[in-house]
């Protein structure tokens, strides 16, 4: 099994005519992802590598029967983007884009939730359920059919840590990018959840960095309510204070958010933490 996308998913793509948009679609489709149409105001009748686009997402909806949305407009765009496919009845949101208004992601997640949907981003790969579906822009190569289950804030660190995982012949039942912005959708909690619900996922990596609590929030849930093995790996250990670094939401403040503080939760609840991604598929490997 996996969590949130499986062969049964039927994709739409927001924005499928811009450049991003039309350049993931083919990967997404290439991989096997049901790609079941997109969207693109004004457009609607026209195809993108043999996949109809439709004005709105209520008429993608409709003709489709489509579950999920990945979502390629630009920023300024992207809070009505979210909302309407809320709206549409999409259960599962997925927002790449980059530099969306934090209060814009406020307004549309509350949007979301009131629908009984979900929202993953914005600001993030995506996610990869390998040898049934791609939603996003993970790369596909890297990836592995296995058990493992993998929750990051960072993209490249994700793939990096798919890699070395792949490497040592460790697969993968889903891998989730869920955004490095202070506000986001699902988050390592929801997640863990999951994961920890999921038959076929016997063991889950979690990738955090500096800025805000999740992570010891997420360390505090594991020992509470995960009996799966976790390892982890914090971002930012060399970060001074007070300095953004790359995510909009990676900044320590305050006296609180550094790498050291959620080492130390982790290892606290009995998580072991790797010094290095590549260090992480061994540390996976012992706690069996």
């Amino acid at each position: 099994m996996s969590i949130l996308i499986d062969k049964n998913t039927k994709l739409i793509v927001q924005g499928i005519t811009g450049r991003d948009g039309g350049f993931h679609t083919s990967k997404m489709k290439e991989y096997g992802t049901n790609v079941v149409g997109g969207t693109s105001p004004g457009k609607g009748g026209e195809f993108v590598d043999d996949i109809p686009v439709f004005n709105t997402v209520r008429d993608a909806v409709n003709e489709t029967g489509a579950n999920t949305s990945v979502i390629f407009v630009p920023a300024p765009f992207a809070k009505d983007a979210m909302m309407e496919a809320a709206d549409a009845g999409i259960k599962l949101i997925v927002c790449i884009t980059e530099g969306v208004p934090t209060l814009d992601v406020v307004e549309a997640h509350s949007f979301i939730k009131s629908k009984g949907a979900s929202l993953i981003g914005p600001n993030c790969p995506g996610l990869m359920s390998p040898g049934k579906s791609l939603v996003g822009i993970m790369p596909s190569l890297v990836f592995k059919e296995g058990n493992t289950g993998v929750i990051s804030r960072s993209g490249t660190l994700t793939y990096e840590l798919v890699y070395n995982l792949t490497e040592k012949g460790i697969g993968q039942s889903t891998a989730v990018g869920v955004g490095g912005d202070p506000v986001v959708g699902l988050y390592y909690i929801e997640l863990l959840e999951m994961f920890e619900k999921d038959p076929e996922t016997d063991s889950i990596v979690l990738i955090g960095e500096i800025g805000g609590d999740a992570e010891e929030q997420a360390a505090e849930y594991i020992k509470n309510h995960v009996t799966k093995p976790v390892v982890a790996f914090i971002a930012g250990q060399q970060a001074p204070p007070g300095k953004q670094m790359g995510h909009a939401g990676a900044i320590i403040s305050s006296g609180t958010g550094s790498a050291a503080e959620k080492i130390a939760a982790f290892e606290a609840v009995g998580v072991p933490v790797a010094k290095e991604p590549k260090e992480i598929p061994q540390l996976l490997l012992n706690r069996f």
